[in-house]
């Protein structure tokens, strides 16, 4: 006989978010920071130059390469972005052409999350109680509420905000680590397609940079298989096993294996980052695990426990790395939906509240620097940026007013809905932190998203420096980062070699300075000092720029 479940559903509690609010939620997630705006620095530009090489053909397709430098194992994702430059090229400018494959795979991530909860929430251990006299939630509308939360609840956490709208390898493994679980939580009723899934999954996770992962969750996939009850969820362990294999193959093929272990320095850094990043789905985990304790071998519990223990382990082992706690967020959202059944009203009412009061506060902000960078008043915001991001020229879009006008109106009008009474649905405590996060990012991505652009890109950079480096010219660097070469090469127009000064026959040299060294600190021989240059909001990091001060022997240094 199996125990009774903490889950007390109505029919009424069971009503599905309605269709047309749950796109729209979808798509004001997704949409904004597609388009208007450049890479952003560090890992986001990184990739992106290693797309743009393979898309404009200076790059060998098994080897992507900015100013020299190979890429890493993560081929996948380079394909990917390549592809799409090539393909819309001619409709868009290279940088939102890379982007749309990844706000489709982003879209896969929410659409996976949300089926591998209903199949998990199908189950017979995850079904509520029944009443005495009826009336309990239809196993089916169950599920689908159940669904609907842990979409929500995907959407309201902190840490896939930015990193979900980045053009990064992570983007290409948080897809396959959202199909896996999807795979394993349908294998019981949907054998063709869990099939299918697991074989693409897999592989996808070793040819886009995280072949280790991808066996780690073969292996909790067996696990959980072969002790399942359900005899096509047993069956379902021998295609477990043909995906691990293939992905071995595939990690071997192309040289993905790498070493990478190194624990955290400071563990608490990793339980602060493991606080706010998956806020707050990881509160709402905690409280399933412990309401379902005794389910936590049932599939609705072990099948997203076991994918969130592997990234957690891989998080661990990657030094605190948020880019690999991403990884949990679609299991952190199925477990923080099986919460729903059994929050107190209280609680509800405390996240509802606690929703309000921040993500309205958060709203306010964004439109008082809005307010002062368009009108001046109050006057203080405005000083702030002009001395953080010295050179911001401005600018009005009156596309992004009326949008953030309609957002946060639609604001408003969910608020006053939600703290209505008699509300009964099931993932009711999720709506308010989804949407007000999904605000908070829309009024960023729109009236701010100007000056959000100048302080991140470096553009700026690049136009300072174009000051004093010729057009089409070969520019030789020493000591720059991968971003900054992927920034010359795609701004700029450069032919980059990152091979260092005596290596390269280039007529131009940069390499990194700090803010205040002496003049004399910087002389190389055989080059002259041409000018100091840094992004008008970094405050210490310069890049100095230097001409040859004779012929190279091998010519020019113009581009060849």
């Amino acid at each position: 006989m199996s125990l009774p479940t903490p889950a007390l559903v109505s029919q009424r509690a069971a009503q599905r978010l309605p269709r047309t609010a749950l796109l729209l939620f979808c798509a004001a997630y997704v949409l904004p920071g597609l388009f208007g705006r450049d890479p952003w620095r560090n890992a986001d530009l990184s990739a992106f130059g290693y797309m743009l090489s393979l898309a404009r053909g200076a790059a060998d397709p098994l080897m992507p390469t900015i100013a020299g430098l190979p890429a890493d194992g993560a081929l996948l994702p380079y394909w990917l972005g390549a592809a799409s430059i090539e393909l819309l090229g001619p409709l868009l400018a290279a940088a939102p052409a890379a982007r749309v494959p990844f706000a489709l795979l982003l879209i896969g991530v929410l659409v996976f999350t949300w089926y591998s909860t209903y199949h998990l929430a199908r189950t017979e251990a995850a079904q509520p109680l029944p009443f005495a006299f009826g009336g309990e939630a239809a196993p089916i509308d169950y599920a689908r509420a159940i669904a609907d939360g842990a979409l929500l609840a995907l959407m309201a956490t902190l840490g896939l905000l930015q990193l979900g709208h980045e053009t990064t390898p992570e983007l290409v493994q948080l897809f396959a680590t959202a199909l896996f679980l999807y795979a394993m939580a349908a294998s019981p009723w949907r054998a063709a397609r869990s099939r299918a899934a697991v074989l693409i999954a897999l592989p996808m996770l070793a040819v886009s940079g995280a072949p280790s992962i991808g066996v780690g969750f073969a292996a909790a996939g067996l696990a959980v298989s072969l002790r399942s009850s359900y005899p096509q969820a047993r069956s379902f362990a021998i295609w477990i096993a043909a995906a691990a294999l293939l992905a071995a193959m595939a990690a071997t093929a192309i040289g993905a294996w790498a070493w990478r272990l190194e624990l955290p320095s400071d563990w608490g850094d990793a339980l602060r980052l493991l606080g706010w990043f998956a806020w707050p789905a990881w509160a709402l985990a905690a409280w399933t695990l412990w309401r379902w304790r005794a389910h936590a071998l049932h599939r609705h519990i072990a099948v997203p426990l076991s994918v969130l223990l592997v990234a957690l382990a891989a998080c661990i082992g990657m030094r605190a790395s948020d880019r690999a706690l991403m990884l949990a967020l679609p299991a952190l959202a199925v477990l923080a939906a099986f919460a729903l059944p059994t929050l107190q009203r209280s609680m509800s009412a405390a996240i509802d509240w606690f929703s309000v009061a921040f993500f309205s506060l958060g709203a306010i902000a964004i439109w008082v620097i809005y307010a002062s960078l368009q009108l001046g008043v109050p006057a203080k915001p405005a000083q702030n940026i002009a001395r953080l991001a010295p050179g911001y020229p401005g600018g009005f879009s009156l596309w992004a007013l009326l949008v953030g006008l309609v957002a946060t109106l639609a604001w408003l009008l969910l608020v006053r809905w939600r703290t209505g009474r008699h509300q009964q649905a099931l993932w009711k405590s999720l709506v308010l932190p989804a949407s007000g996060l999904t605000l908070c990012w829309l009024l960023l991505m729109t009236l701010l998203l100007p000056v959000l652009d100048y302080a991140r890109s470096y553009r700026p950079l690049v136009e300072h420096i174009a000051r004093h480096v010729p057009d089409h010219a070969c520019v030789a660097t020493i000591g720059l980062q991968t971003g900054q070469l992927a920034a010359l090469e795609y701004h700029g127009g450069w032919r980059v070699e990152a091979l260092g000064a005596a290596s390269s026959d280039c007529g131009y040299l940069l390499a990194p300075g700090r803010v205040g060294m002496p003049a004399d600190e910087l002389q190389r021989d055989g080059w002259l000092l041409v000018a100091r240059e840094r992004r008008p909001t970094e405050r210490d990091d310069e890049t100095v720029v230097y001409r040859r001060s004779k012929p190279a022997e091998a010519g020019t240094g113009t581009a060849r």
